[in-house]
């Protein structure tokens, strides 16, 4: 229990939203919680109070978490009629915090509007998936006010290990997060490339990933990806949908800066190959799948002589 619990708010409790809101209530604080679909076990049967609008989380709470999938969604969260701007007027003290991974140009336009009804706005989305929402070691990163991070900062840390205030500016959190998943989509196909040519090659890909962790070519990729992709198991840590929609937001904002990312384009197509296919809720290590319909081969598989 902490020395001095706060009235916090938490809207979207998904696979990423349950458990990190379940670590606030751990830690002692008193959430008021928002959810479109059914709300989990472990939060209902915990000490949080659900509301029926974002608009009521926003009356209780004095820094409200959002957690959503996309930016038309935070758009609706926020400002629809029984949003949460709806129940933040006059309440200068209050702060939102969106931790979704959305368009960072619709997260400085969000910022002007909470501003405008005289509450605070921190953008920080996260990185870690599934795994690290669950063990609290998610990396946070975050545009906004120093002053707001600062106050906010405590709670973070019970969410996450590396907690980074990219810049003043919201949006830079935004920002940061689009080229994390830059790296990570680009990665997940150099794994799944290299996978698929040591199988069709004849070598075991359980013992070429064995032998590449110790190597420069080691990854957090290579270590958890690779897993998935030599087992078979593509059940969502973060789904295949969620990662299109974000290399989405890094292709349209290369346009409007006249940035050409050529192998994002690249890894974007493999992800649609693999939407076409039926796996738009497959883990985003699924890529592979794309990789081997165009080789007629899967790793793991057997060789031909």
């Amino acid at each position: 229990m902490t020395s001095s619990p706060l009235k916090l708010g938490f809207i979207g409790l998904g696979i990423m939203g349950a458990p990190m809101c379940g670590h606030l209530i751990a830690a002692g604080h008193q959430l008021f919680i928002h959810t479109r679909s059914k709300l989990p076990a472990a939060l209902a049967e915990s000490s949080a109070t659900q509301c029926t609008t974002a608009r009521g989380v926003a009356e209780r709470a004095d820094i409200v978490f959002l957690m959503l999938p996309d930016t038309p969604d935070v758009e609706a969260v926020l400002f629809a009629e029984d949003g949460v701007a709806a129940g933040l007027k006059g309440s200068a003290a209050k702060v939102v915090v969106d931790m979704s991974s959305i368009s960072p140009v619709a997260t400085k336009d969000f910022a002007k509007r909470i501003e405008a009804v005289g509450a605070q706005y921190l953008d920080a989305p996260v990185s870690g998936g599934e795994v690290g929402a669950k063990n609290a070691t998610l990396s946070i990163m975050v545009g906004g006010p120093d002053a707001v991070f600062e106050r906010v900062k405590p709670l973070f840390e019970k969410m996450g290990k590396n907690i980074t205030l990219v810049g003043e500016a919201n949006g830079d959190g935004q920002t940061c997060k689009v080229a994390n998943q830059i790296i990570v989509a680009l990665n997940i196909e150099a794994v799944a490339e290299a996978l698929l040519f040591a199988s069709r090659a004849g070598a075991d890909p359980a013992r070429v990933r064995e032998a590449l962790l110790g190597g420069f070519a080691s990854s957090k990729i290579l270590e958890v990806h690779a897993e998935r992709m030599i087992k078979r198991t593509f059940d969502p840590g973060f789904r295949i949908a969620l990662h299109q929609k974000d290399l989405n937001l890094a292709l349209s904002s290369a346009r409007q800066l006249g940035v050409s990312l050529p192998n994002t384009a690249q890894a974007q197509e493999l992800f649609n190959s693999c939407v076409a296919h039926g796996g738009a809720a497959w883990d985003h290590s699924g890529m592979v799948r794309a990789l081997e319909k165009m080789a007629n081969f899967e790793v793991g598989q057997k060789a031909p002589a």
